[in-house]
């Protein structure tokens, strides 16, 4: 079984998980959702279940990105790069940036997966690079 751009195969490791969905044809993200209940206290994290693992398509990466529903209420995700070549269970991080205690539910949509192209070049020590209009410039380096 190949994995590629028209299919996304996820694998149900319990019974009770949910398969992603879109809450439209052309949202750029899949829902994912929580195997169990959980409780995030304020300025803590918790380690979510999905209950699912999945077969990204070759050169290509997972990342775990905020539903701006929860982001609202100061949950935010953390870590979330998952690698073509994973195959265990999806986890996900999940940080409350708020002072009240935030209750999530077994089903409920917890984070997003958006599926990007991923280059993998090979890395070569160079002596030196070539010279662009920013430079070195970093943090603020545009007045803004």
């Amino acid at each position: 079984m190949k994995s590629n751009a028209e299919q996304l195969y996820i694998k149900k490791l319990t019974p009770d998980a949910t398969l992603p969905t879109r809450g439209h044809p052309d949202d750029a993200g899949l829902d994912l959702y929580a195997l169990e209940n959980g409780v995030v206290a304020p300025g803590s994290g918790v380690l979510a279940r999905t209950g699912i693992a999945l077969m990204l398509p070759s050169q290509t990466v997972g990342l775990v990105a905020d539903r701006s529903s929860m982001a609202k209420k100061g949950i935010k995700t953390a870590g979330g790069v998952i690698d073509a070549g994973y195959r265990g269970e999806i986890q996900i991080v999940l940080r409350n940036i708020s002072d009240v205690e935030f209750q999530f539910s077994k089903g409920e949509r917890i984070a997003q997966l958006l599926i990007l192209p991923c280059l993998t070049p090979a890395v070569v020590e160079a002596p030196s690079l070539d010279e662009t209009s920013r430079g070195a410039g970093g943090f603020g380096s545009t007045g803004l």
